[in-house]
């Protein structure tokens, strides 16, 4: 069997897992359960990265999202509190909306993604390492990122603003 074949096998596999772990995160009832899967899903996404030799991507995917984002959802069920019954169902009234804007939001995303080129070359000087995406990171998107970590820091400032406003 050649080295082709088997990294082929294993990355279907690892991709069947990964969407089977994303599916069972949006089907499940339970939250804790379905926190799990979502551990899980981004467990296999760092292997795929791994897979694809992305070492940047592979590391920050596994510390960040399989490590540290968990803990951040356990934490919110953990305050929570009432969300951890088997009873309690969310409003769904609003689904075949929900299912509607998804639709849409997929659409965009692919009219967007597919005229993209996605082959290291066809992007000259660049050939994807970690040095390369530090560069790139720190010197071109340095504000970008600036802006996305401020965005992520009032969304959890609001996710503490709307927990302590149920407690009390």
């Amino acid at each position: 069997m050649s080295s082709n074949l088997i990294y082929a096998i294993a990355f279907y596999a690892m991709a069947i897992l990964t969407l089977g772990s994303a599916l069972a995160v949006v089907l499940m009832r339970n939250i804790v359960r379905s926190a799990v899967a979502l551990i899980a899903t981004f467990f296999f996404v760092a292997w795929l990265y791994l897979m694809m030799n992305a070492d940047l991507l592979w590391v920050a995917q596994l510390l960040i999202y399989a490590g540290a984002v968990p803990v951040l959802i356990v934490f919110a069920i953990m305050f929570t509190r009432r969300s951890m019954s088997d009873t309690s169902a969310a409003d769904t009234s609003g689904r075949h909306w929900a299912a509607l804007l998804a639709t849409a939001v997929f659409l965009l995303l692919l009219v967007v993604l597919l005229p993209a080129p996605w082959h290291l070359a066809e992007w000259p000087g660049l050939t994807g390492t970690t040095a390369e995406v530090g560069t790139e990171l720190v010197n071109r998107y340095a504000v970008p990122f600036e802006v996305v970590s401020v965005l992520l820091l009032i969304g959890l400032v609001g996710a503490v603003v709307l927990a302590r406003r149920e407690d009390e």
